[in-house]
């Protein structure tokens, strides 16, 4: 079975200040650490997982720059047989349907059964790229998926809905699936593994080497653009209600009646 599992770099913004760039259209990024999309590491996992299980390849795949080389390295360290690294200066700028693009054009032209993303990124949370890759390759596809059967060729798998309910799908193969956190257990990665794969190469592969054109990628190949990017404003803080816990409660129902929280 040939599983491919698309990665993706993202910036922790948990406890960093945050500001805009001088263009308006995005934070400032210099001063933030990267790292593999959380979501991401189920997936790379499952990857492993199900090669252990019924045999195969599992190939990870970003759109990203070269510093991001070393989250492709971590994929071979837990478990990944191969990595490729997508970019070119015409990259930048591409928002989730480009990256899309860039991704399918890869998988299209290799060996896949089974295509695995994590269901949303860690940055913008938006939870497109599975469902575009999946329909761009023209494959079923599912999202927010938590368990996964293969059994003769075909694919059984649990998806999450709303109100802790799940649906049980079978799909044909190929197909495109993105997981949801809790699939599985991420392994721990050793310093034996690390070392094991410092080596390798990971091939980065640029525009050319994808056949792909610059009007299709990028700003000029992106379906959203960014007018203006502002950080919410500051509020007056927080209001500490002091007193026994009846005048409290009075207290705090006064003022959610003069907000319009609760009516009067």
């Amino acid at each position: 079975m040939d599983i491919i599992v698309c990665m993706k770099w993202t910036p922790d913004t948990s406890e960093a200040d945050l500001t805009v760039d001088k263009e308006g259209k995005d934070i400032r990024k210099d001063d933030l650490d990267f790292d593999m999309n959380d979501w991401d590491r189920f997936a790379i996992e499952e990857a492993v997982q199900l090669k252990e299980k019924v045999g195969g390849k599992v190939t990870a795949v970003a759109v990203a720059p070269e510093d991001a080389e070393g989250m492709l390295r971590e994929c071979l360290a837990r478990g990944a047989d191969e990595a490729y690294q997508l970019w070119d200066d015409a990259f930048e700028g591409s928002d989730g349907y480009a990256v899309a693009a860039i991704l399918a054009k890869f998988i299209k032209d290799r060996p896949h059964d089974l295509v695995l993303t994590g269901t949303l990124a860690d940055d913008d949370c938006g939870g497109q790229i599975g469902g575009m890759v999946a329909a761009m390759l023209d494959i079923p596809g599912s999202t927010l998926v938590s368990k996964i059967q293969i059994s003769d060729g075909k694919l059984t798998c649990h998806r999450e809905l709303e109100g802790g309910l799940y649906e049980s799908i079978e799909m044909d193969l190929p197909a495109v699936l993105s997981v949801a956190t809790g699939l599985n257990e991420p392994r721990f990665v050793s310093v034996r593994a690390v070392r094991k794969v410092a080596a390798l190469e990971i091939p980065t592969l640029e525009l050319g080497d994808l056949g792909l054109e610059a009007s299709a990628v990028g700003s000029d190949g992106s379906r959203i653009r960014i007018e203006l990017m502002e950080l919410p404003p500051e509020g007056e803080g927080a209001e500490i209600i002091t007193g026994k816990a009846e005048e409290a409660a009075a207290k705090l129902a006064e003022i959610l009646k003069e907000k319009g929280g609760i009516g009067s």
